[in-house]
């Protein structure tokens, strides 16, 4: 298992707004084969070496976890954080993802545990993006 990526899955809405963001707001890129409606089936991006990211759509992702109801895009039980290169990372990231249709939770500031700012994509699932910490 030490070899196996982490893959995190997410319920969406639609398939073509959601390539669109994190291809446009995030410039993640897709995994697997392109479908009939020129985007990856499974919808999936690679986030760094060991971690992926699943999209299914909302109808199909409680049957895939036992025909469990999916949450509404308010409610959160977690949450993915990312790391940016230092503070104006954290600042551009946040604009850019903005400006791909994400929904600002916390503009960027400093906190007690580092310079952080949070949006929602389009289905409300929170990322967190936090500064890299300045080297010792």
């Amino acid at each position: 298992m030490e070899n196996s990526p982490i893959i995190i899955s997410f319920p969406i809405a639609d398939r073509r707004t959601s390539f669109d963001f994190y291809t446009t707001g995030l410039g993640l890129s897709p995994l697997g084969e392109v479908a009939d409606d020129g985007i990856p089936e499974p919808l999936q991006f690679q986030i760094n070496d060991g971690v992926q990211l699943m999209l299914i759509p909302s109808g199909g992702f409680g049957w895939v976890v036992g025909n469990r109801e999916v949450a509404s895009s308010s409610q959160s039980e977690t949450f993915i954080s990312i790391t940016a290169d230092g503070e104006s990372g954290v600042d551009d990231l946040i604009k850019k993802a903005q400006d791909a249709g994400a929904t600002l939770v916390t503009a960027p500031a400093q906190q007690p545990w580092g310079y952080v700012g949070a949006f929602t994509d389009p289905d409300g699932h929170v990322w967190q993006v936090t500064a890299a910490a300045p080297p010792k």
